[in-house]
């Protein structure tokens, strides 16, 4: 049975209500959703932008890997990885992980996972602009 994904790396504002209505499936009772957003500090220093640069073909393929790999642990219906690119203003959405499932600890589960797993192997870079300076910060710790 193929699983319904929906990945984009896009310069796009992220839709959060769009997310939701997209990975909703009548035969599941959870739907989780992470929203990553731009904050205003990095420890003590004052945050006024975020950039972020990707290599797009490869991020793609690398976000269908992760999303295989979840449908592999948890029983997902539906599952949307959504993250922008360029440049994004504090309290701007970054990132959207949904995922739809028969029960809530799935939902969490898998959600977690990805974004865990985005961060760790997917090719986007960010690029934090201070009141005082940049700096480019590693994506994979």
């Amino acid at each position: 049975m193929e699983i319904y994904q929906e990945i984009h790396v896009t310069e796009n504002a992220l839709e959060v209500e769009k997310a939701y209505v997209n990975v909703q499936a009548g035969n599941t009772g959870a739907v989780n959703i992470f929203v990553g957003t731009v904050r205003n500090k990095t420890d003590s220093r004052n945050v006024v932008n975020l950039e972020y640069e990707a290599y797009e073909g490869m991020a793609i393929k690398e976000m269908r890997k992760i999303a295989e790999e979840a449908t592999t642990k948890w029983p997902i219906e539906k599952i949307i990885i959504h993250h922008r690119v360029g440049k994004l203003r504090v309290g701007e959405a970054t990132v959207i992980i949904a995922v739809s499932t028969p029960h809530r600890h799935d939902s969490f589960e898998a959600c977690r996972y990805i974004i865990d797993a985005l961060k760790k192997s997917v090719p986007i870079w960010k690029k934090e602009i201070f009141e005082d300076g940049e700096e480019w910060v590693s994506a994979h710790p």
